[in-house]
């Protein structure tokens, strides 16, 4: 490529519109790649989290003594220990009230499992709707680029006595590559978007089901000792 028709000269010899749209589109494409470093972090995290307290919650250890080794927050603690913590500190608590009925006891850790779990689901899905809108967006904001651009070479070639391919190349090119930038911010989001989405969704329904099997071992210890182990979850 000739170095009249090189990318920087074409970016810098656009319109002032131009100009804007490719910035607006590659600060896009720069946050949306952080987003989708740190999402990915952030679910793995979450995953592993989640296979390392279910591997000791099912193992038939002692279910206070383990909300002890997790009784303070700490970062380190996953999801599913954030919404066993919260369960089992109301159970507790509801134990301790005397006249307190089993179904009451049962009832309340179940609600605050569950407000833990909407605490979980809102951290697991902040940022996607912004891939997602990066997606969808990103190739009509760089269409509008284009087609701001290419309307201003043929307005200037209405204004030229003779028009030539090498008049009208730069003008059409300069447009063109902000088409390139909407589709280079869009591709790597809506991929993420979709693998992160998924991959959040089977996380939730983990804990969900965690929540269902937790009350159900609650329901079944309403009546026994203050200190009790989880079996296997039912196959």
């Amino acid at each position: 490529m000739s170095g009249e028709l090189s990318i920087t000269h074409l970016i810098l010899e656009a319109s002032l519109l131009v100009q804007l749209v490719m910035l607006i589109l590659v600060l896009a494409s720069v946050s949306s790649w952080a987003l989708i470093f740190f999402k990915r972090a952030t679910i793995r995290k979450a995953h592993s989290g989640a296979v390392q307290f279910e591997e000791r919650f099912w193992s038939g250890g002692n279910l206070a003594e383990i909300y002890r080794h997790m009784r303070e927050p700490h970062p380190d603690h996953g999801g599913l220990e954030r919404i066993f913590r919260a369960g089992f500190k109301e159970f507790t608590r509801m134990r301790k009230q005397t006249g307190t009925a089993p179904g009451t006891m049962v009832e309340a850790s179940h609600r605050a499992m569950r407000v833990s779990l909407s605490r979980e689901m809102d951290d697991l899905e902040r940022h996607l709707p912004f891939l997602a809108t990066v997606g969808s967006v990103s190739p009509y904001v760089g269409l509008f680029g284009t087609v701001w651009g290419i309307m201003n070479s043929f307005r200037a070639l209405g204004e030229m006595q003779q028009a030539t391919l090498a008049t009208v190349a730069p003008g059409i090119a300069e447009a063109l590559i902000a088409t390139a930038l909407g589709l280079f911010a869009a591709i790597p989001a809506v991929i993420a978007y979709n693998q992160y989405a998924n991959q959040v969704e089977r996380l939730i329904n983990r804990y969900e089901t965690f929540v269902e099997e937790f009350t159900s071992i609650l329901q079944r210890n309403t009546h026994g000792p203050t200190e009790f182990t989880a079996g296997h979850p039912a196959q």
